[in-house]
């Protein structure tokens, strides 16, 4: 059974390159892959927002106490007695396309690996310890090989 998807995509800096078909595309695989980790998992609300360097820094130090705008972040809020999932993903375009860059990647293959990491996140996920690092790595190297993007962490 596929699980409904509610996605709200906001764009506070254009982004032609990142269309909502595209964005959604890459939440679905990632919820179709991923989906199964969360017992009593039937629906998920998200909202992924795409924002500039001045935003990025300013949620940043607001919510985790840094002083640098940083490629993701995701606001996990939990399921609901229901099992809906709901979570906050932000994307920061600059620090997205100046990583893609550095890394000799395309940006759509960067942008699809964190969307699918801040889903990911917003399932549940995390990478604070070296066994939960290697869990979600595989899990998005997983997703992004159905959508036919190399292993990131290669």
């Amino acid at each position: 059974m596929e699980l409904e998807l509610s996605l709200a995509v906001q764009y506070a800096e254009p982004a032609p390159q990142l269309p909502r078909w595209r964005l959604r595309r890459w939440v679905r695989r990632s919820l179709d892959v991923a989906g199964g980790t969360l017992p009593g998992l039937r629906a998920a609300a998200l909202t992924l927002r795409l924002v500039g360097q001045e935003e990025g820094r300013e949620l940043n130090l607001q919510y985790r106490e840094r002083d640098y705008a940083t490629n993701v972040l995701t606001f996990e809020y939990g399921m609901d007695p229901e099992g809906t999932v709901a979570g906050d993903i932000v994307l920061c375009l600059p620090v997205l396309e100046r990583e893609a860059r550095e890394q000799g990647k395309t940006l759509l293959n960067h942008a699809a690996h964190l969307t699918v990491h801040g889903v990911l996140h917003a399932l549940g996920h995390d990478h604070l310890d070296a066994a939960e690092a290697r869990e979600m790595e595989a899990l998005e190297t997983r997703i992004l090989e159905t959508l036919g993007i190399a292993d990131p962490y290669a």
